[in-house]
């Protein structure tokens, strides 16, 4: 125990509900777990299924083997594409060298590549509303031949080289923030009076969820911790969120993370985790904050989601 705890005062936590895994992620997680059952180790996965170290960790200790190009997969082996997508070009890779191919893409982030597709077919300049350099948006603008115009925050609205009077459309990455998406939406809008989208539905219902959450939280907490990996965008948002509303938030992998200076004087602390953190970190971050001082753990009411997605039927 630390010499300091006896200087703490007894902590409340308040867990914000809906966090953690989503259908997406849970869909992806089984799809590795029953490919290794089923073919028997090792499995290639073309970048990490999900963005967690304790997951990625868990499955290669199972057997699975994570590689970011096609070219390092050997010929006829199991692959699986993660849950973020990919492009046409890694679709075509991989026949190429005949891997035994299973799709783990999300099935939203799959409905925005047929939005873009639709877009694409009808001859509109396309927008990206995500992060340049995320998976999902790579996959995303590979699935469509045309060039897209990727859009980060509301300064890049005006670098948009179209003009008024051009066939524009825009999607989505499905793990923005829903606030700051639907302010780069009403900037398109008034720019572009014309342009077509699918509005905020892009955003998928999980992040969305986990996003109302951490809102609710961010109003009662002195302090949040936001479990989820530095590269995982809906953890980032969550954590954005939860600032915006001057509250202290701080992203930590789990309980490796030093959390005692994180603590302070706070007597109120809310624990979210993002879409792609088992719950288990969760658990064992509670435990470690038992050993420093008293809490009492509050579960707040939120959304319950009961969607579950199908399993691809070769498994």
């Amino acid at each position: 125990m630390h010499e300091n705890t006896k200087n703490l005062p007894p902590i409340q936590i308040f867990l914000a509900n809906p966090r953690g895994f989503c259908a997406g992620v849970e869909r992806a997680v089984e799809i590795v777990e029953r490919a290794i059952l089923k073919y028997g180790a090792p499995v290639y996965v073309r970048h990490e299924i999900v963005h967690n170290k304790y997951v990625v960790e868990n499955l290669r200790a199972k057997g699975a083997i994570f590689i970011e190009e096609i070219s390092e997969i050997p010929e006829g082996a199991v692959t699986i594409f993660s849950a973020h997508g990919v492009s046409e070009k890694v679709e075509n890779e991989s026949r190429y060298k005949n891997l035994k191919v299973i799709d783990a893409t999300c099935p939203l982030v799959k409905k925005v590549h047929l939005q873009a597709q639709k877009f694409e077919k009808e001859r509109d300049n396309i927008i990206l509303i995500g992060h340049k350099n995320h998976p999902e948006i790579e996959g995303t603008s590979g699935r469509i031949k045309q060039k897209v115009f990727i859009v980060e925050n509301i300064g890049d609205v005006e670098k948009v080289p179209y003009e008024t009077e051009d066939s524009i459309s825009y999607v989505t990455q499905t793990t923005l923030s829903v606030d700051d998406t639907k302010n780069i939406i009403d900037r398109l809008k008034d720019k572009f009076p014309n342009i077509k989208g699918p509005e905020l539905s892009n955003i998928c219902f999980a992040t969305q969820n986990r996003q109302d959450a951490v809102k609710k939280l961010a109003m009662i907490a002195d302090t949040i911790f936001v479990i989820g990996a530095k590269n995982s965008s809906n953890s980032n948002r969550l954590r954005d969120i939860a600032e915006n509303f001057g509250t202290k938030a701080y992203l930590l992998n789990g309980e490796d993370d030093e959390i005692f200076n994180l603590l302070g004087n706070t007597k109120i602390l809310g624990i979210t985790a993002g879409a792609s953190a088992p719950e288990i970190l969760v658990e064992n971050l509670i435990r470690k904050i038992k050993k420093i001082k008293d809490v009492k753990i509050i579960n707040l009411d939120g959304i319950e989601e009961n969607i579950k997605f199908k399993i691809p039927k070769e498994l």
